[in-house]
């Protein structure tokens, strides 16, 4: 069985901010491996380097960490997709450091008959006509009723339906109630074996629409069981030796589960409900609703990858994970549902990536078979002249042609000479055909000069700071005349480190301004003691009403979703006499647990009153966030909640918080009107190269190592 290579970076803190060396000798190890002595690195491990099939380096020329978060909303798949983020403190310009000064960015022809060429890439208005997905579902957007199957596709399709004579004493969900386009999405997936009666159930995962598992168990089968079919579903003898639980008992728990207006979404689904002996009226079959010509279905794998950038039912694994075919099935409904039919076919091209896939497998395996040197890269152009030494260079004693694109004027040092109509549109184009070919690609995107200027980023920079400050700070009132100051800083700084309290007195009767130093204290505090008695009082707690803080919510949502967030909780109510030690101690009772981080004060070093800890899953975290609520550690009552600001974020809004919010606001003032129609435009902007990232990632081969910079402006 063939290893998987993967990146081992599992930084929460301080040491979530990477060096420009750390970076170079990651990308150096990556490509070149121990066989050219090149060494691993220092800061993380890359496992089976020798099964890497390539390394991918994304430059958002002109972006920094400023814009991603800035632009946090915009970049929705960029977030989902890559699971480690650091800060990057580079002490040169690093692009130049990869290229070489006068590096010629132009995109390489690729060899004749490998790929098609860029106008081929995009599906034209008469083609989308004729796809499947069109034909069935209109081009139009619509709601989820749309996509649920008829009751004549369902019979044609092998689903138990009430009063069919294959279902005699099927049970039936009692999901009979009205289903609208706001019923709420449920994802099922059930694992097989095979036994005298045929095929019966060994274990059911449900899923509700925001992936969160209701259901995992295994059932013990009724019959003697001919065939275990572990390979697929991982199940063997010796896991259901002990397991007591029968069919009838998953079918009252599912009874239970569901609500009456329940909409079933599975890949085969009609094939999980046969197995289940269950009838259920509303159903999505991801396998039709990707619909293909002449009855053949894309795979749940494929479409993970394709539509989510997900990999799913991994070959070095034992078995299917029933709860992740289920999550991935129920996201691939939602992506298609909020999507629409014609973005789908126009922006996805499955029957493009498939075969680009299947390319890619038969093109790799002759590649194994060919000599060392004698590679499809000796089939590309000669690599453009670097001017002096770089990283490229290591690459020649490989004989690997790396692969430069990217656009003119990107830089003072007119870094990236190309044709002047290159967008990034062409340069995606031209990246999707190429990079399959090459080991090493650099892809350098640009949002332009004229979202570069310097006062714009400025004028980003208050922008940011000043939502930060409002999102840390929030109002709590109203208090009595004579209320003890004391007893709310007390209770209030339950919540985590307080930077700044103020007592507000332009209103009737008194409030408090508290301004916290993390964003978990600010929204701990919103959401604990809003409505509490504090200091003699019923209080109302908010965060300040800005026209820039109108989509809060959102962003603290996503925040919380966000992949470097997942299995890592806040704890607050620590005493600052507790050592670290002392608290590796006394957490040393929660399962799983794998990191502590102790923020400290950058300028005194002294820990705050909370830290972050890491769990190896995301239920151990769950499991131990409702352990901590309450809890009492020498004499002090801990809080806690999920994680919002992953440890490179922490570290730079106390930068932000302690920088001079003052300097340079003329400026701001000055140019607030023009930044405001160009952030309008910027938005887009950022918006559609997200779009970009996303399609390139999905187009990469399984083992491929992918970085994405924002090197700076400087």
């Amino acid at each position: 069985q063939e290893k998987s290579c993967h990146l081992s970076a599992a930084l929460l803190g301080e040491d979530s901010e990477i060096s420009q060396d750390q970076l170079y000798e990651l990308l150096k190890y990556a490509a070149l491996g121990k066989c050219h002595k090149a060494a691993q690195p220092s800061w993380c491990r890359i496992y089976h380097q020798s099964h890497l099939a390539g390394v991918v380096v994304v430059v958002l020329h002109g972006m920094s960490q400023l814009h991603f978060y800035r632009f946090y909303l915009q970049f929705r798949h960029l977030r989902r997709l890559f699971q480690h983020r650091f800060t990057f403190a580079p002490s040169a310009d690093f692009p130049v450091s990869l290229y070489g000064e006068g590096a010629d960015l132009k995109p390489q022809n690729t060899a004749q008959g490998l790929t098609s060429t860029s106008s081929e890439c995009i599906p034209k208005s008469s083609d989308l006509q004729c796809d499947p997905i069109i034909q069935r579902y209109g081009e139009k957007k619509q709601g989820l009723t749309s996509y649920t199957l008829t009751l004549e596709e369902q019979e044609k399709n092998d689903y138990p339906i009430k009063g069919s004579p294959g279902c005699k004493g099927y049970i039936s969900t009692e999901c009979d109630q009205q289903r609208t386009d706001s019923s709420p999405l449920f994802g099922l997936d059930c694992e097989m074996c095979q036994t005298v009666k045929g095929s019966e159930v060994t274990r059911v995962s449900l899923v509700d629409a925001r992936g969160r598992c209701l259901l995992n168990e295994l059932v013990r089968p009724e019959s003697t069981v001919l065939n275990y079919c572990t390979r697929f579903s991982g199940i063997t003898k010796k896991m259901l030796l002990p397991v007591k639980t029968r069919l009838s008992d998953i079918q009252t728990r599912l009874k239970n589960l569901l609500p009456h207006d329940a909409v079933l979404v599975g890949h085969s689904l009609n094939s999980d409900l046969q197995a289940l002996e269950m009838i259920h009226p509303s159903v999505i079959d991801t396998s039709l609703l990707f619909a293909r010509t002449e009855g053949r279905r894309f795979k749940l794998k494929f479409l993970a990858k394709a539509v989510l950038g997900k990999e799913i039912q991994c070959e070095q694994r034992l078995g299917h994970d029933p709860t992740e075919d289920a999550r991935a099935a129920l996201e691939l409904a939602q992506f298609f549902i909020d999507q629409g039919p014609t973005k789908v076919v126009a922006e996805l091209n499955l029957e493009m990536l498939l075969t680009a896939e299947k390319l890619a497998e038969v093109s790799q395996n002759k590649a194994v078979l060919q000599p060392q040197g004698c590679g499809f890269q000796e089939q590309l152009n000669e690599p453009p002249p670097l001017s002096k030494p770089c990283f490229l260079d290591c690459l020649q004693v490989t004989g690997q042609k790396p692969l430069l694109l990217g656009r003119q004027g990107l830089d003072s040092s007119d870094l990236c000479q190309s044709n002047l109509s290159t967008s990034n549109k062409q340069i995606l184009q031209r990246a999707l055909e190429d990079v399959p070919l090459s080991k090493f690609s650099i892809i350098q995107f640009s949002l332009g000069a004229e979202y570069l200027a310097s006062h714009l980023h400025a004028g980003l920079h208050e922008k940011v700071r000043s939502k930060l400050t409002d999102m840390l700070t929030i109002y709590a009132g109203p208090f009595g005349e004579n209320f003890c100051m004391k007893s709310v800083k007390k209770e209030f700084g339950r919540c985590g480190p307080i930077q700044s309290l103020t007592v507000v007195t332009e209103t009737f009767q008194p409030y408090v301004c508290i301004q916290y130093e993390v964003l978990e204290a600010a929204q701990l505090a919103v959401e604990s003691l809003d409505g509490a008695e504090v200091a003699g009082s019923c209080i109302k707690v908010q965060r300040p009403v800005t026209a820039a803080m109108l989509d809060c919510n959102v962003l603290i949502e996503e925040l919380e979703l966000d992949v470097e967030n997942e299995g890592v909780i806040y704890v607050a109510g620590l005493k600052k006499s507790l050592t670290e030690t002392d608290l590796q101690e006394e957490f040393s009772q929660l399962k799983d647990l794998e990191t502590l981080f102790l923020p400290k004060d950058l300028q005194s070093g002294k820990h705050r009153s909370c830290c972050f800890l890491k769990f190896q899953t995301a239920q151990s975290a769950v499991d131990a966030r409702e352990t901590l609520n309450g809890w009492s550690m020498k004499g002090s009552e801990l809080r806690s909640r999920n994680a919002l600001a992953a440890g490179h974020l922490w570290r730079w809004i106390w930068q932000m918080n302690h920088s001079n919010g003052k300097q340079g606001k003329h400026i701001f003032y000055e140019k607030m009107e023009q930044l405001s129609d160009c952030e309008q435009d910027l938005r887009k902007q950022v918006k559609k190269l997200d779009q970009h990232i996303k399609k390139l990632y999905r187009s990469l081969q399984n083992n491929t190592l992918c970085v994405v910079l924002f090197p700076g402006v400087n």
